[in-house]
């Protein structure tokens, strides 16, 4: 109850924030910020895909991104669809292999922050900045990435990040083959942080394209316009290539962080990899210093730092 409490409390200090900030946005538009996110979070809590505090805290996460630009809550929802479906693709494989495994997924409110927690940390940047509207990728008039474009590449980044990493770990674990551990290629069991297959890459690589994909999809039904004028000196197409380039480097970025700073060690007992030192456990890879949870926000945060940065790099250099 606490959680349902604390996220309603949240939500009315954003909306009387937004609502003196955004005195023209339109009814539609506040309706769909307020139900949607009920609704997608509601549906999850149902189909298991959420527990009680992961589905209050997505709420909060879900209006931030929806009220900030329906592109944002696209991404949002495909990536929450498409993962909660690939969570339970072959469960009975993955109920062998993972560590506290859940039916369903059951994320809860840690999980929620560290997969959505610097995406809605952007889209509250965004909402003080820029406001409740969609904006494309786009120069200012002194040849720079203006700042909803940077703001707008992050949140696309760390989303893409997410979703890829999450396609690629659902996917690889159980039909990918044996994974080599990322700093040293040798093989290590499945389940392994930081071990990577064929499988996962491109699973990554598709699922952070899918994600720009539905950035641009939903810009150029709300925006067609301005693209059609060509005034922004950006192809808007390009949103699928950061999409899928944050997934790439997100998903290599979490696995250089789980090959070195988390412990994975095989269980005689369990057969299968752990994430604790313990009796008859052997080390396998990684030191005992990071938690999933904290890999996950980690690479985010350095995807949705690193993806602005290289694309304004790449747009300033002369080729």
């Amino acid at each position: 109850m606490k959680w349902v409490v604390g996220s309603l409390v949240a939500v009315a200090l954003l909306v009387v924030w937004l609502a003196g900030r955004e005195p023209g946005a339109g009814w539609f538009r506040w309706t769909c910020t307020l139900l949607l996110p009920l609704f997608i979070s509601g549906y999850g809590l149902k189909k298991r895909s959420l527990d009680q505090s992961g589905a209050a805290l997505a709420v909060v996460v879900g209006f931030l991104l929806t009220a900030a630009s329906a592109c944002f809550s696209a991404s949002l929802i495909v990536f929450f669809l498409t993962s909660s479906r690939l969570t339970k693709w072959k469960a009975a494989e993955k109920r062998k292999l993972e560590e506290g495994y859940k039916e369903g997924g059951q994320r809860n409110w840690v999980q929620v922050v560290c997969n959505g927690g610097v995406a809605s940390g952007c889209g509250l940047i965004y909402l003080g900045l820029v406001g409740m509207t969609e904006v494309p990728l786009r120069y200012n008039d002194a040849g720079s990435p203006d700042i909803p474009s940077l703001l707008s590449l992050a949140i696309l980044a760390a989303l893409s990040c997410c979703c890829g990493d999450t396609w690629a770990s659902e996917v690889g674990s159980v039909i990918g083959g044996r994974p080599r551990l990322i700093t040293t290629l040798r093989p290590v069991p499945a389940g392994t942080n930081g071990g990577v297959t064929t499988v996962g890459v491109v699973c990554s690589v598709a699922g952070g394209a899918v994600i720009g994909l539905t950035h641009y999809l939903s810009l150029l039904v709300l925006w067609r316009e301005g693209l059609q004028e060509g005034g922004t000196r950006v192809d808007q197409l390009e949103l699928v290539l950061v999409g899928a380039a944050s997934g790439f480097l997100g998903s290599l970025v979490d696995s250089l962080l789980g090959a070195t700073l988390q412990f994975s060690g095989w269980s005689e007992k369990l057969g299968r990899v752990v994430s604790s030192p313990g009796p008859s456990v052997t080390h396998v890879a990684g030191a005992d210093v990071l938690d999933n949870h904290t890999v996950n926000f980690l690479s985010s945060l350095i995807t949705a730092i690193l993806i602005p940065a290289l694309w304004t790099t790449a747009h300033t250099i002369q080729w």
